[in-house]
């Protein structure tokens, strides 16, 4: 009996354990954003289209997402950003005007959050603008990571999310709002903003690796 009792206790901690695991792997898989896999961009309160913003205005993410060159987050810009523009501008847009009615009524905007990494896991976006902004030379591959001038090149893969012409042994200068494009695609060219990379461990480890940076387990965790 006290074998049997000792045995149901490990079997009943081992389905808890797996019952925990598969919750949590469906939650995440059916939440916003999507922990495993793509997702489709979800639809915001305010609809936000990048294209207008960027391909008909000419703004680039640096001027919304102000503090991304100097902290470790991005961030969503305030409704008081947005209004300094949309006191004068688009009178009549039906999502401006909603845009109005959050800052009249001083409500918070809930943004349907698109890009995430979990809570254990310090990404800075600053360090990755650092590494991939300036004047470099695209290259195949490396072949000496060791090698001082790896700073002044970059590899062809992420010269291509940049500048969709890039072509081995072209110098581009790279301005740090090109730099987002490397992981969140073209969102400039988006109606939705939608998750382009999976941003799992090993998409972030493969990167890396790929570029001579740290792989450690302290250089991302907790």
């Amino acid at each position: 009996m006290a074998k049997f009792g000792a045995l149901g206790v490990v079997s009943l901690g081992m389905f808890v354990g797996v019952a925990i695991g598969l919750t949590w792997m469906i939650s995440a898989w059916l939440g916003r954003p999507v922990v495993f896999g793509y997702s489709e961009g979800p639809t915001q309160p305010i609809a936000f289209p990048h294209t207008t913003h960027v391909q008909e205005l000419g703004l680039n993410c640096l001027f919304c997402h102000r503090n991304v060159t100097e902290g470790a987050a991005a961030t969503i810009p305030s409704a008081g950003l947005c209004i300094a523009c949309h006191k004068v501008m688009g009178d009549g847009l039906e999502e401006v005007e909603k845009l109005r009615d959050y800052v009249a009524d001083n409500r918070p905007i809930d943004w349907v959050r698109v890009h995430r990494v979990p809570d254990h896991v310090r990404f800075v976006h600053e360090a990755h603008i650092r590494r991939f902004a300036g004047v470099k030379t695209v290259v195949e591959e490396w072949t000496d990571l060791k090698n001082p001038d790896v700073a002044n090149e970059i590899r062809l893969g992420e010269a291509l999310r940049i500048n969709r012409d890039a072509a081995v042994g072209q110098t581009l200068e790279i301005a740090e709002a090109q730099v987002c494009s490397v992981c969140h695609g073209n969102v400039g060219g988006m109606t939705k903003v939608e998750r382009v990379r999976s941003l799992k461990m090993g998409d972030c480890v493969d990167c890396h690796r790929d570029n001579a940076a740290p792989t450690d387990c302290t250089t991302c965790h907790f």
